[in-house]
Formats: structure tokens, C-alpha cells, sequence
């Protein structure tokens, strides 16, 4: 079984081969008992978003994980994938900054991809 944030940290690394746009990886563990991390990221159009969300699912299907449940693919604007421990959630741009999910979590730690490593950003 993979831990949490070796799931967390192959979604970010997954995502950011199809050119995710500011992928976010929130640590929730504690605030909620939905998931220990959120990863949040967008693309700049509804086919990137979809293409995104095609990645990542076969990415993880061959790592022997599979979603408990996914929504959003045919229209491609918010994404949500639920792997568990990992919630993830893929938006179409206008639609991310629309609902501001960071916001709503800003009391949770924030991890940010920077070339394959997940890094802490101090608030």
C-alpha cells in the first residue's frame, strides 16, 4: 500500500507532465476527515483539463491505484478525482479562481511542485 504523500507526490509529478497550470497540493490532514492532501490545479482550456484527468487516471491505474470515484470528465471544467487520502481537483482556470478552493482550505499547509520536489511555501 502507498503511503499518502508518496500517492500525493506521483499525482504532482503526473500532473505536471501534462503542463498543469499552478499545481497546489494542500496537506488537510487534521482539518477534515474527507482526505489528507487536496492537489488543486487547473489547465488553460477544457481539453487540457480533460487530457490532465486521462493522465493522471491511467498513470495511477498503473500503479495499481484506482479512483473510489471521479466527476466532471465530459465537460472538462472542475475535474474531481477521490483516490482516498488524495483528493484531486483539476479546473478549467476562470473556474478555479471562481471558486477559490485555496482560499477555503488557507489555514491548511501548502506544497508546491518545483522540478519533481514537493516544497513547503511558507505563508
Amino acid at each position: 500500500m502507498m503511503a499518502s504523500i508518496d500517492k500525493a507526490r506521483l499525482c504532482m509529478k503526473t500532473i505536471g507532465e501534462r503542463k498543469a497550470v499552478d499545481p497546489v497540493l494542500l496537506h488537510v490532514e487534521g482539518l477534515t476527515s474527507v482526505a489528507d492532501y487536496f492537489l488543486i490545479a487547473s489547465g488553460n482550456s477544457t481539453r487540457q483539463v480533460q487530457a490532465i484527468g486521462r493522465h493522471l487516471q491511467r498513470t495511477l491505474r498503473e500503479a495499481g491505484l484506482r479512483a473510489y470515484g471521479t466527476e466532471g470528465e465530459q465537460e472538462g471544467q472542475w475535474v474531481l478525482m477521490d483516490y482516498g487520502d488524495v483528493v484531486i481537483h483539476i479546473f478549467y482556470q476562470p473556474l478555479r479562481e471562481f471558486y477559490d478552493l485555496e482560499g477555503l482550505w488557507s489555514e491548511a499547509p501548502r506544497m508546491q511542485a518545483s522540478d519533481g520536489t514537493i516544497k513547503d511555501v511558507v505563508p
